[in-house]
């Protein structure tokens, strides 16, 4: 189960908290929010501290969400690590 919530907007800038796992149908829901936001010209901040696991697709979405300098806060080293993209 995941719980998306939008718990503050400042200026150009949208902050969403997550509970629960991005896996599986869960990881369109979070992509399709953040994409909602983006094309509205804001900056999309993503809090990941009740976030238990992220399975390979929410990584692979969540990766891609760096091209359009997503930020992620409180992400717990593990799932910060899987995020970060290999340096080639």
């Amino acid at each position: 189960m995941l719980r998306v919530s939008i718990i503050g907007t400042a200026g150009e800038t949208v902050t969403i908290r997550i509970d629960g796992q991005i896996s599986a149908e869960w990881v369109k829901l979070l992509q399709k929010t953040c994409e909602t936001h983006l094309e509205k010209g804001l900056q999309v901040s993503i809090d990941l501290r009740n976030v238990s696991f992220v399975d390979r697709d929410g990584i692979a979405m969540l990766r891609k969400l760096t091209d359009y300098r997503v930020e992620f806060l409180n992400a717990s080293p593990f799932i910060a690590e899987q995020i970060r993209k290999p340096s080639c």
